[in-house]
């Protein structure tokens, strides 16, 4: 075990680290080659009870608190991030397997880039006025109370930046539950949250399995939930969360469309599928997994995509000449494994990969699908793991409609040099998140989440302020009331 990784505690509750060893054992482990990381607990239903009573007792304080005296601890907390980025990173890697070279630039920064922006914009919060005559009136914008937020294992940082920032720039509190196969870096944000100056209780983190989430989600204290996650935990947490009408985001799976017409810039098509079907290994929501590439170029696209995966430096996460790591769990290996398999059966053309890699364990060769039809299995199910299914096609009506035929409506990008094309596919796409000649970029200040099966709600921008946030509405009259009698 690495000493420097095992937390003081399993869960951070009230502003310190909190145990109770009475929970269900909960390891992380280093995927590169299964070392132990930490030892942790689940949290035991007192834990929870903790944790939603400190959420609940400084709720009225931190609300209370201006929006520049909030933004002022969040900004704190992002530089704090930014000066131990490189450990933060190191961190991250031992938890989930992905490249140094990757968690340098992706996950601890952009968690600080999303604490800079919400404790920038806190201040700026306000309600409006309107006027209606002699009389006018006024929205106020106020807090919804305590949030839970639930994250996934391939960004846990990043994740929970995402959640927490704008619920805290409102005036929320917190408990986040993080994946339980990624439990650390949460509670270092916890801790940087604490030296930052935000009081005890605004941020909670406590670890734990599905039923830890699922006593969150019922607990009658809770305002909103937002979970990051698969569409079927998705529809459960939805549903339960409803039966009480609380407020809920959710950003779920997807099965994203990469449309890339002949007249693409063919060098810039080919880096956009490697990054929308290979970074992380192939385990982000929003990956496009269906490239649809125009018969025309076909050939030569699938030529230099086969060229440039082979190239891909596979091996120790820490060093940074890495580029391509293990993936995050045996269970996840299985399932890729199993839908390569798929593949094969169903008969789509194996191009590259498509098989456990040399070094073993956890690591999965990056593989590649050419002849992959719409009703294939592979084309269908959201894999999360390193595989990219190549579709052709003719013509622009052809492509969107076959796009669009999916359950999911995560994100969808298109690669052409008509401009006029490429706003009108996307115009068409039924997806929340969509780039033209770019792919699977999210910056804070761009609005990020699905439609359909792929979620509710939005994470990042100003759009978030709204999920964790209600409008009260006042109507002042300034004149004498009429009345019928």
């Amino acid at each position: 075990m690495t000493a420097s990784l095992q937390p003081k505690a399993s869960h951070y509750v009230g502003g310190q680290y909190v145990e109770d060893t009475a929970g269900t054992p909960l390891v992380s482990t280093y995927p590169a080659d299964g070392s132990t990381n930490a030892n942790l607990h689940a949290a035991t239903p007192a834990i929870v009870e903790q944790a939603i009573a400190a959420a609940d007792a400084a709720r009225a304080g931190w609300a209370a608190m201006t929006g520049s005296e909030r933004g002022r601890i969040l900004r704190r907390a992002a530089e704090i991030i930014r000066e131990r980025n490189h450990e933060l990173s190191v961190l991250e890697t031992r938890d989930t397997g992905k490249p140094l070279q990757e968690t340098l630039v992706a996950d601890a920064a952009s968690g600080a880039d999303c604490l800079e922006y919400f404790g920038s914009i806190a201040a700026g919060l306000t309600g409006e006025h309107i006027q209606l005559g002699a009389d006018f009136a006024y929205t106020i914008r106020e807090p919804l109370g305590v949030c839970v937020g639930i994250g996934a294992w391939n960004y846990p940082t990043q994740i929970a930046c995402w959640k927490a920032a704008p619920a805290l720039a409102c005036g929320n509190t917190m408990v986040f539950k993080p994946s339980e196969v990624t439990p650390l870096g949460a509670l270092k944000l916890a801790e940087i949250l604490t030296e930052a100056g935000l009081p005890d209780g605004v941020f909670n983190v406590v670890q734990g399995f599905g039923e830890v989430g699922g006593a969150l989600v019922g607990d009658a204290r809770v305002a909103k939930v937002s979970l990051t996650g698969s569409v079927p935990t998705g529809r459960k947490v939805y549903a339960a969360a409803a039966a009480d009408m609380k407020h809920v985001t959710m950003e779920l799976g997807g099965k994203s469309p990469l449309v890339i017409f002949d007249d693409a810039n063919l060098d810039d098509a080919v880096s956009a599928a490697i990054n929308a079907n290979f970074y992380s290994s192939g385990q982000i929501c929003s990956n496009g997994t269906r490239v649809f590439v125009q018969s025309g170029i076909k050939d030569r696209f699938l030529a230099e995509l086969k060229r440039r995966t082979e190239t891909a430096t596979i091996g120790d996460p820490m060093d940074e000449a890495t580029n391509f790591g293990p993936m995050v769990s045996q269970t996840q290996v299985d399932i890729t494994l199993g839908y390569i398999a798929k593949g094969v059966e169903e008969g789509a053309t194996l191009v590259t990969g498509g098989k456990a890699h040399a070094l073993g364990g956890l690591y999965l060769e990056p593989t590649i699908f050419a002849d992959v039809t719409d009703e294939m299995t592979i084309a269908r199910e959201e894999i999360f793991g390193p595989v990219m299914s190549v579709l052709t096609f003719e013509d622009e009506a052809e492509v969107l409609a076959r796009a669009n035929d999916t359950d999911f409506g995560l994100a969808a990008g298109v690669f052409t040099r008509d401009l006029a094309r490429a706003h009108r596919v996307v115009a068409g796409f039924e997806a929340g998140t969509c780039w033209i000649n770019t792919y699977n970029l999210t910056p804070i200040e761009m609005p990020f989440g699905g439609v359909k099966a792929s979620g509710v709600g939005r994470e990042n921008a100003q759009s978030a302020i709204a999920h964790y946030s209600q409008l009260k509405s006042v109507y002042v009259g300034m004149t004498p009331v009429e009345a019928a009698f």
